[in-house]
């Protein structure tokens, strides 16, 4: 028989590229979106991974549980990804309830409408790097000891584990990814990678002359989100559910990523890029740097994309998108 999935956040990064994995697959895919005056944008993603009609959207709201329970009744999926979040860590001391509300209280909202409206439905939770935050260990296994450094890493490190007691107290098949950075062509331009290779496309057309940043060495692990969707699906085909942290192992600066990036268009970073102490958190995570052993054995999963590859094609896309608008 044909699986369904359901997925909260199908608008986003993550959410498009599972949405295109899945249907692959042969699921039924449907997601969940807010109701919006925009409708017919917000599916921009899905359109560019030529998926937005194949996939069935459904009006719903992470903050109303009766309107997840509605959706989970008459979908009945076997896989629910939840992927929706207020995700951009520097909103989130701009907006730290409405970050709690979504990133966290809504995990248990989700839960809690599986409990009751299908209970026998696999789980999953995306859970983030940014949990770790002042770092307890040199590479962060699903062992080490967490240190939220912001609203958004405490709201995630809710939703983390609120899944870890509903599996445990309701026998529910509930798994978490910790994920570590991962970008792509289809990543929010407020996210550093994808303001740094629009910014290089801008300075190669000759539309800008400056990037500004904040602190360009922080360390990050990062990969490709074409990768870590496919540990999430992973995740959801074992017998026993369970938490891992996906990563690359390999963790490099923003000053290193930028670089890569400029190289690949042409130009030299250090004519560009402006310092600019506003971009400074209030409290930073210098370095995050992933083990995902345990993924690797027990998924069979390992990264494909590197980051250079990764951060060649975010320059590319943003090239090809910018000459379109603009017609340069």
């Amino acid at each position: 028989m044909t699986k369904r999935a359901l997925l909260t956040g199908i608008t986003g990064q993550d959410g498009a590229y599972l949405a295109q994995l899945l249907l692959g697959k042969g699921y039924e895919v449907s997601g969940v979106i807010r109701r919006s005056s925009h409708r017919g944008v917000e599916d921009h993603r899905l359109r560019w991974l030529g998926v937005a009609n194949d996939v069935r959207l459904l009006d719903g709201d992470l903050g109303d549980l009766s309107s997840l329970l509605r959706i989970v009744q008459e979908v009945k999926p076997d896989e629910v990804y939840n992927l929706a979040a207020q995700s951009f860590v520097a909103s989130s001391w701009r907006q730290p309830i409405l970050t709690a509300n979504i990133t966290a209280v809504a995990v248990a909202n989700m839960l809690e409408a599986l409990r009751l409206g299908a209970p026998g439905a696999r789980f999953y939770q995306a859970s983030s790097s940014e949990m770790y935050g002042l770092i307890q260990e040199p590479m962060q296994s699903e062992k080490t000891p967490f240190y939220p450094r912001s609203p958004y890493a405490v709201a995630k490190l809710y939703g983390h584990w609120i899944t870890v007691n509903y599996r445990e107290s309701f026998g529910m098949h509930a798994s978490s990814g910790i994920l570590f950075n991962h970008e792509s062509p289809l990543r929010g331009i407020e996210f550093v990678t994808r303001k740094v290779t629009d910014s290089v496309a801008r300075i190669k057309l000759g539309l800008a002359k400056e990037l500004r940043l904040g602190n360009i060495d922080a360390k990050r692990d990062w990969g490709h989100a074409r990768d870590y969707v496919r540990a999430m699906w992973l995740m959801l085909q074992q017998e026993t559910p369970d938490d891992y942290v996906v990563a690359t192992g390999v963790t490099t600066t923003v000053r290193d990523m930028c670089r890569i990036a400029f190289a690949h268009a042409g130009l030299d970073m250090d004519a560009h890029v402006v310092i600019d102490p506003k971009f400074y958190r209030p409290a930073e995570v210098d370095i995050l740097l992933g083990d995902s052993s345990k993924a690797r054995k027990a998924l069979g999963w390992a990264p494909e994309t590197s980051l250079d590859a990764l951060i060649r094609e975010m320059v590319d896309a943003d090239l090809e998108r910018l000459k379109h608008q603009t017609n340069v």
